[in-house]
């Protein structure tokens, strides 16, 4: 191997086995936080957030989920760029999804109000909090996976 190839560091353990009631709760979490949105749009959120974190094994999942629900190999694609994306290739209430998805995983200082407002304008309150229970979820989910090493492609 040179110094420059890298191999993928072995799981660490089986979270799912290891600690199941929490993964049944997170699993239940995920699944509440999903009612009453789009799925096409939960995917979204889901890989851009999983992106952000550098979450291959969580991005391999819900890429290989989008696809089997018909999402687009371009919206897929230029998903890392969707502020650059032409016109009509994301939807104005995706956009909105998108900006407050990233903010709530760089949290740093907290979610900029007219990011907020944005969401606002384009979620009913309702929505909104099932938006944001997905952004937290996901973020969970990826550092779980993230902490275990967990192998894109595995269940």
């Amino acid at each position: 191997m040179t110094t420059n190839e890298t191999t993928a560091a072995p799981a660490r353990l089986d979270y799912a086995r290891t600690a199941p009631k929490v993964f049944r709760a997170m699993i239940a979490l995920d699944a509440a936080a999903r009612e009453g949105l789009d799925p096409a749009l939960v995917e979204l959120v889901q890989m851009r957030t999983s992106q952000l974190n550098n979450c291959a094994y969580c991005l391999d999942m819900h890429v290989k989920d989008a696809r089997k629900a018909c999402e687009t190999d371009e919206r897929i694609y230029l998903l890392p760029v969707w502020q650059e994306a032409p016109a009509g290739v994301y939807s104005e209430r995706e956009r909105a999804a998108l900006a407050l998805a990233e903010e709530i995983t760089r949290i740093g200082t907290g979610v900029p109000d007219a990011v907020y407002a944005r969401a606002a304008a384009h979620f009913a309150e309702a929505e909104l909090a099932q938006l944001i229970s997905v952004c937290f979820t996901i973020n969970a989910w990826n550092r779980i996976n993230i902490a275990t090493r967990k192998t894109p492609g595995t269940l």
